[in-house]
């Protein structure tokens, strides 16, 4: 198949990597002309992946009307807040054949749209029956080292469920199929807001057992989240629940973890922004899903005190206070 890759992160280099592995032809589309020119000299995408070689029959491009225009698959993979920004910029034509399948894991924040839906307002002859989310637990740093790892493809179609499973699986990279679009999405963003209340337990010296109660309530206020819209409930028990939560509670390579980790010791979260030259995706997620929940009427008080410590200035010990003087509940509520 032809296919483009939008975004050269370290996740749209990675999976660049594993289709051209595959047999496709691969177009990799960088938003930054330095950043496209080091990678055609060099193979190498210095910012992001510098041990990963970058094969020559992938081909580079800061054009997005050759990397998007006629091919059989579009990989999104940029930031969430941009994915808008980025349709918008593609020709309407060019996209018609293509099938998107959309890496990015996060809520727009204006909308409170999940990526299906933004696609669904941008570009509906892509969206329903010709999209597709790959998400789970999958650092770019461990499936660019060719380290095993399982991720799932949610699809309104079953063929393409299939498509997307056969074109991406690899023997380093698992692929499940799932039909639960919903689900897939808002486990895979919101989990990020859980990161972060992960890295501040972290950085201030809460504990392991804050730590593991935080991620056994932050799954299950997620799940209520997916519930409330129209999400299977087992959904989040797999791999863009349960498991995309376990890696990027507990993981070095985890850019929110980090973020929620330099917070608990007391640094701003601009300062800490600034030092970054990945997107953390979880800070705007945190805004969108306290507003999403808010106008679902769901509760998700760890979603609400991590808001808190983010934007409202609270310390990280007042947000567990208020957490641990809540309401008197049963588990399951």
């Amino acid at each position: 198949m032809h296919i483009g890759v939008i975004g050269a992160g370290s996740w749209g280099t990675t999976l660049a990597v594993v289709l051209n592995e595959n047999g496709h032809a691969v177009t990799l589309w960088s938003y930054s002309v330095e950043d496209a020119e080091s990678m055609r000299s060099t193979r190498r995408n210095a910012a992001y992946l510098p041990d990963l070689p970058i094969p020559e029959r992938i081909h580079i491009t800061t054009d997005l009307a050759e990397a998007s225009c006629g091919k059989d698959l579009l990989v999104l993979a940029t930031p969430a807040q941009h994915l808008r920004g980025i349709l918008r910029a593609m020709d309407p034509g060019g996209l018609r054949r293509s099938i998107l399948v959309n890496v990015a894991k996060g809520i727009e924040t204006d909308t409170l749209f999940r990526m299906s839906e933004v696609v669904g307002e941008i570009a509906p002859d892509n969206a329903g029956d010709r999209y597709a989310i790959l998400s789970g637990p999958s650092h770019a740093e461990e499936v660019s080292a060719r380290k095993a790892t399982s991720v799932v493809a949610a699809s309104k179609s079953p063929a393409v469920q299939r498509l997307v499973q056969h074109t991406f699986m690899t023997p380093y990279l698992r692929v499940y199929t799932s039909s639960d679009v919903v689900g897939v999405e808002l486990g895979g963003a919101v989990k990020n807001v859980i990161a972060i209340g992960a890295g501040i337990c972290d950085g201030a010296g809460f504990g392991d057992n804050t730590k593991a109660a935080l991620i056994t309530r932050g799954i299950a206020e997620i799940r209520r989240l997916g519930i409330a819209f129209g999400a299977e409930p087992h959904t989040f028990s797999g791999l863009s629940g349960l498991g995309d939560l376990i890696v990027t509670t507990m993981s070095r390579h985890s850019r929110n973890r980090f973020v929620g980790e330099e917070i608990g010791k007391g640094r701003p979260l601009p300062e800490i922004l600034a030092s970054m030259n990945m997107v953390a995706e979880g800070v705007a997620t945190t805004r969108a899903a306290r507003d999403l929940a808010r106008a679902a009427g769901v509760e998700m008080p760890i979603t609400e005190q991590v808001h808190r410590i983010l934007f409202d200035g609270i310390t990280p010990e007042e947000a567990v206070t208020e957490l641990m003087m809540r309401q008197a509940k049963d588990e399951t509520w």
